[in-house]
């Protein structure tokens, strides 16, 4: 049987080159049932996606302030060594992405600390951004590693939401039995995980002062025209998010969608920003991040082990079973995946995916 060597093929922009499954050394067979499995077992959540966004926060924090879309129905593709080998759906479609958005913004950080804009992860922000969010005893103690690995323990409002909105928020991680948006005692920064979106749009905020131009248009430059991302795919702030940054009034995105907005972009452009981390940061020869900022964002926090700078990661292969430790994931609301298995060299995406897991692990299991 015909195989392509495990070599990585870099797409031409806004197009994808093609391999037989054979080729790619799966089980035709066996990866088409994990296609089946993936079309047959879509999220059961509304069309209308709005209807799901910010539903469980309390009044009056439970209304959209960022754009939605209608989601289209269950989707995706599967790539090894760069090329395409299956696909379902319609993954030219741009959608909302939620908290996959997330891994995006770690590359607008990653970028600042690659150009010296941000010198160490384990500064505190406030050495960098004269913002008086990240002032007083508290705030001023957080560092950017803090922010990225979501132990940050920032406490304040942001764009008319308190961050205790999403205290004791249960994603993946959680013994708290307390309810959702109940106050509870902070911390010292770095001693406890939590997944709080008002603390990840801090984030987003701080590195716009660094940057000092919408992370839309860095992230566009330094990455996606680079790896030949099409010019579909948007990244879209709350409709109260306009601050002053350098003596402009620009717009400062979230990390996600949970009151709407964040990235919606196509399975196929979320394929190739997977397929840049597969390749360490490097496109066709063009180094875009950089290796140690790869290595800082892969390595596990240490008060959550699946959780990297802003990525999922496979501690104990809890995540992903088929897939070593080394498999980490872009992950949002909605079935919505970036996985990366690196020692397959496979990059796999879902949307609107009801058991997003259960088809990596069914795409892995059809290798031969």
């Amino acid at each position: 049987m015909l195989r392509v060597m495990d070599s990585l093929d870099f797409p031409p922009s806004s197009a994808w080159r093609r391999a037989s499954p054979e080729a790619l050394g799966f089980d035709p067979a066996a990866l088409a049932r994990a296609r089946n499995y993936a079309e047959t077992s879509e999220i059961d959540w509304p069309v209308d996606v709005g209807t799901m966004v910010c539903r469980e926060d309390p009044p009056p924090f439970n209304r959209p302030i960022g754009p939605t879309k209608p989601r289209g129905g269950a989707t995706g593709v599967v790539v090894k060594n760069g090329l395409l080998a299956v696909e379902w759906g319609t993954p030219e479609r741009v959608d909302m992405t939620f908290s996959a958005t997330k891994s995006y913004l770690w590359a607008c950080v990653a970028l600042a600390v690659d150009r010296g804009l941000i010198e160490n992860v384990d500064d505190r922000v406030s050495d960098t951004v004269d913002d008086p969010l990240f002032d007083g005893f508290r705030n001023g103690q957080v560092t950017w590693r803090h922010l990225l690995q979501q132990t940050s323990e920032w406490s304040g409002e942001l764009f008319g939401i308190p961050d205790t909105v999403d205290h004791n928020r249960r994603v993946n991680q959680s013994t708290n039995a307390s309810k959702k948006g109940e106050p509870r005692r902070l911390r010292r920064p770095g001693e406890f995980w939590e997944y709080n979106d008002i603390r990840v749009n801090a984030l987003a905020l701080a590195a716009l002062h660094v940057w000092r131009e919408p992370l839309a248009d860095v992230l566009r430059r330094e990455v996606m025209e680079p790896i030949g991302a099409t010019a579909s795919w948007q990244w879209h702030a709350y409709a109260n998010a306009q601050v002053s940054v350098g003596g402009a009034t620009l717009a400062s995105v979230p990390g996600g969608a949970h009151w709407g907005g964040g990235i919606m972009i196509s399975a196929y452009d979320h394929a190739r920003y997977g397929h840049l981390m597969l390749a360490r940061g490097r496109w066709n020869g063009r180094r875009i991040l950089s290796e140690s900022s790869i290595e800082a964002a892969l390595a596990p926090c240490t008060v959550n082990r699946r959780y990297g700078f802003l990525w999922w990661l496979n501690d104990a292969r809890q995540a992903w079973p088929r897939a070593s430790e080394r498999a980490f994931a872009a992950i949002g609301a909605g079935g919505n995946l970036v996985c990366v298995v690196p020692e397959h060299r496979i990059v796999v995406v879902t949307r609107w995916a009801g058991d997003a897991a259960g088809v990596v692990d069914r795409v892995i299991s059809a290798l031969d």
